[in-house]
């Protein structure tokens, strides 16, 4: 009997165009030998949808009419399962419940990839493929990431927070700050944030105020950080979970800026059939050009990096090297990759079906483990509580 998937995208997120690349690329290759797979797709304002309409990335191009060919849905537990139920219905057509046994979120950005969404599976409590609520998070908060790096000893740039209240009131302490803990030339980004959406690199004071108001379009905080002036990228992918992980090799990307842009990473041309290759498409250099010393490094350097923030799934860690000093540092983590770094493993050896195997199989493997965990207690304490005018601190057992 084929397992169901339910792949879940879009969401009310910038980066939602690039989920529902992310999605229809893995739905597209995950093995249907071995998989039934039900596409579920979250419009912006959180509406579900699914039909098979929805596997044609060339569909989405007008979207309006994709979605009045697909079934309006919703999740929820039944019977000790989870269904994906039609929310209208309909005197002709199908309405037919289906069963969902694991949920492969492919989110990106806020309000879905920073464990919104984890936080439904858990409460539907449904196996499902990735980080968890708290590594999710983590992941999501460029400055938490930071902080929880740094209390396990790895690399990372120092950086100042400021909130978007913060710097109005009085911008110029704020910028005095900012000159006198990080100079330039620096980095503004917004503190939640993937796909470079919101990130400037920052030469003068005369450049701060535009970079740090863009930043505040997208979100109430942002991150400062000095800019390294002979800087290499390098990203890393890692597969795995809290018992073993491993690193994929490492690229170095290639952009037409001195930051990498969304329109680097998404819009830079590459086309397969039904659409953009998303992150695939992107230039790069893989493997990257390093030593067996630096490779190694990174490589290490990335597991520790997946465990410090209690990973699971596929992740790609950002990397940068200060070539001056050829200092390495871990810059931010995607708990859920564009393209979920397939392309990584392809050059590792690993073909995108045996990646979406695995992920799948971790997802099972923590449910199982979860399954052994007291959540409950079979005990009712309220059979004998009544309460008089004082409330709970007044009642009698």
């Amino acid at each position: 009997m084929k397992v169901n998937v339910a792949f879940v995208y879009g969401c009310r997120s910038v980066e939602h165009e690039v989920s529902i690349i992310s999605a229809v690329q893995a739905m597209r290759s995950v093995n249907r030998q071995k998989y039934d797979v039900t596409p579920v797709y979250v419009t912006k304002n959180g509406e579900m949808f699914t039909g098979e309409d929805l596997f044609k990335i060339e569909n989405y191009r007008n979207l309006p009419e994709l979605l009045k060919k697909c079934r309006k849905v919703y999740l929820t537990r039944e019977d000790d399962k989870v269904l994906l139920k039609s929310k209208e219905n309909k005197l002709f057509g199908k309405n037919k419940d289906i069963t969902i046994d694991v949920a492969f979120p492919v989110v990106h950005g806020t309000n879905c990839e920073d464990g919104t969404i984890q936080g439904l599976f858990e409460f539907l409590n449904i196996p499902y493929v990735g980080c968890d609520i708290i590594s999710s998070a983590v992941g999501m908060d460029k400055a938490v990431f930071k902080d929880v790096l740094k209390n396990v000893g790895l690399p990372v740039l120092d950086c100042i927070c400021i909130y978007a209240k913060e710097y109005v009131a009085d911008k110029q302490l704020a910028t005095k700050n900012i000159k006198k803990k990080i100079g330039f030339p620096l980095i503004v980004k917004p503190v939640n944030l993937g796909s470079s959406v919101g990130i400037t690199k920052v030469n003068t004071e005369d450049e701060l105020d535009n970079a740090m108001m863009l930043a505040f379009s997208f979100t109430n905080r942002v991150l400062v950080e000095h800019a390294i002036t002979n800087l290499r990228e390098i990203n890393c992918s890692v597969v795995g979970d809290s018992d073993e992980c491993e690193a994929s090799v490492c690229e170095e990307p290639i952009g037409s800026d001195e930051i990498l842009t969304y329109e680097d990473k998404y819009l830079g041309g590459g086309k397969q059939e039904g659409g953009s290759k998303g992150m695939a498409s992107l230039g790069r250099k893989i493997p990257a050009e390093l030593t067996k010393t630096q490779e190694k490094e990174i490589r290490d350097l990335a597991c520790k990096v997946f465990k410090a923030i209690g990973a699971n799934g596929v992740v790609r860690i950002d990397f940068m090297i200060d070539g001056d000093t050829n200092t390495v540092y871990a810059n931010e983590i995607n708990t859920i990759p564009g393209s979920l770094a397939f392309y990584l493993w392809e050059a590792t050896g690993v073909n995108y079906p045996a990646l979406l195997d695995r992920l799948i199989d971790l997802a099972f493997k923590r449910a199982r483990v979860r399954d052994n965990i007291t959540y409950t207690i079979d005990t009712n304490i309220l059979s004998g509580v009544s309460f008089g005018s004082k409330g709970s601190k007044g009642a009698k057992m």
